[in-house]
């Protein structure tokens, strides 16, 4: 049996370093705050790009939005910017690290995004095989001995120019973050290569946007997650009516 590390309680995968802090790093940085144990995967280290210097300054980069959001651990898978595709072996890389750190939750992506990168498409499907794959018994061999883990729940984040459209057959869930909206904000700056002076616009609009899925869902600031379950509660009361956030 392989030698295990504490779990996360979570862990967040994006194609590329930046795109779990524009996506859900609001999510992140309030489950961080709650004292859960949240981690990082990037499929790629996001290079080459047009005004980084390289894949070293992209990591730093991302260590600094890591730490500026509460993270506790973050890896990033070596598999190419640009020429990302869903097979069998990115599968089975991204599965190893969630049986390695046996997560409660994983936040994936949850749509292509047209115009963008078509990374992100593929980092869907990598996501909801390897979730399926760490549960998978009889295959040690591929899997270099580390155990079966079965991860309790998948939901999604988004990348997008509006609110979101949830894909047919799920359902939204908004997460109050006004009180980690600065901290969000703070992360994405962590990028300067990639959001330099000429693309500052991005931290209104994520900011806009922010307050735009918060005003429909009756707080300052939100997040739109989704999931293929029904949301569920044995509390509806404690749902509708949660104590009030920080900065709220």
């Amino acid at each position: 049996m392989a030698d295990l590390p504490e779990p996360l309680d979570v862990i967040a995968v994006g194609a590329h370093p930046d795109d779990v802090e524009i996506g859900c790093g609001g999510t992140l940085a309030l489950l961080a705050t709650q004292g859960f144990r949240v981690g990082i995967v990037d499929l790629t280290d996001g290079e080459p790009t047009p005004r980084s210097s390289g894949p070293e300054e992209r990591l730093r980069e991302a260590a600094a939005a890591a730490k500026t959001l509460g993270v506790v651990h973050r890896e990033t898978l070596p598999f190419p910017n640009r020429r990302l595709f869903d097979d069998f072996e990115v599968r089975v890389a991204l599965a190893k690290i969630f049986r390695r750190w046996r997560p409660r939750l994983v936040l994936g992506l949850g749509d292509k995004t047209p115009l963008a990168s078509p990374d992100h498409a593929q980092a869907v499907a990598i996501t909801e095989a390897a979730v399926f794959y760490s549960r998978l018994s009889k295959w040690d061999d591929t899997f270099a001995g580390l155990p079966v883990h079965t991860v309790p729940q998948l939901l999604t984040y988004f990348l997008f120019a509006g609110v979101a459209e949830v894909p047919p057959g799920h359902w939204p869930l908004v997460v109050d973050i006004a009180g980690q909206l600065e901290t969000k904000l703070a992360a994405i700056r962590c990028y300067a290569s990639q959001f330099p002076p000429e693309k500052a616009h991005i931290y209104p609009r994520v900011r806009s946007l922010a307050e735009t899925v918060g005003m429909m869902a009756g707080c300052a600031a939100g997040e739109v997650l989704a999931s293929s379950r029904m949301p569920l509660t044995t509390e509806p009361m404690r749902m509708l009516f949660p104590p009030m956030a920080t900065g709220s």
